[in-house]
């Protein structure tokens, strides 16, 4: 299959306690829930766009998360390198988002100047808001930036024509979504500006954010960004996998979104 335009790549999962996700269904002291883990690939004319780089081998074994193969491996699987990467969206810095970045030589990263100010700055003093995140991926984003490979944005930007990103905040201060419009359909990677497609249904939050107003105000931006017909994509829902086709049934960890 050769005309996809985005991939979800399932990379991680792991079975946590309900409450730790916010799935209130049932008690929250005996039920357990899953939540997953994806990097996601857009192709766009000449270039190949990867948003997030998901957790390394040893944050998961730190934290008690299963990678079911590495994001580069992955890659290799489709047929791409990691160093034909043209560009990496950086959503935000959380460790399962931003870990792996000295795997992809050849790119230019993109992250909001809020973010990097957030994930270097007072707030990493206080261990509940340092907690997602892990010290070798933002010290991984630093010597990016003075090897002048980090493009920032303060707000919403163009990557390329048709592919936008828009400043969220609310999980992280700086959490980035990403557009695409190809002219027949718009495709949000809301990563975790929506965990679970049914936070939308209730407002429900996910337990861990820096601004809990900007995590609601979110939701109404993702429905406006996407609009009546659009495909919204919530950043660890396990309905991704049997929502969307796999690529193949070689590569069923790769699920064609466009």
């Amino acid at each position: 299959m050769t005309d996809w335009k985005v991939l979800a790549i399932h990379y991680g999962t792991a079975v946590r306690p309900v409450g730790e996700l916010g799935l209130e269904a049932g008690d929250p002291h005996d039920a357990q829930g899953r939540i997953e883990y994806f990097v996601w690939l857009i192709r766009h004319g000449e270039r190949l766009i990867l948003v997030d780089t998901g957790f390394s081998p040893q944050e998961a074994q730190r934290r008690g998360r299963t990678m079911l193969i590495h994001p580069v491996e992955a890659l290799r699987q489709l047929g791409i390198s990691a160093s034909s990467i043209t560009d990496v969206v950086i959503t935000h810095l959380h460790y399962d988002h931003a870990g792996n970045l000295a795997d992809f030589p050849e790119a230019l990263f993109h992250l909001q100047d809020r973010e990097m100010a957030y994930g270097t700055g007072r707030c990493m003093c206080h261990d509940r808001l340092r907690r997602p995140f892990s010290v070798d991926a933002v010290v991984d984003a630093v010597r990016l930036t003075f090897s002048g490979r980090v493009r920032f944005h303060d707000g919403n930007g163009e990557i390329v024509e048709g592919l936008t990103i828009h400043l969220v905040g609310g999980h992280s201060r700086g959490l980035q979504v990403v557009r695409l419009d190809d002219g027949d359909n718009v495709v949000v990677i809301a990563s975790d500006a929506l965990h679970f497609q049914r936070y939308l249904e209730h407002d429900d939050v996910f337990p861990l954010f820096a601004d809990y107003p900007e995590v609601l105000e979110g939701y109404r931006t993702l429905r406006e960004l996407s609009g009546p017909s659009g495909i919204l994509i919530p950043g660890h829902d396990p309905a991704i996998l049997t929502s969307f086709p796999p690529l193949s049934s070689d590569l069923a960890f790769a699920k064609v979104l466009r």
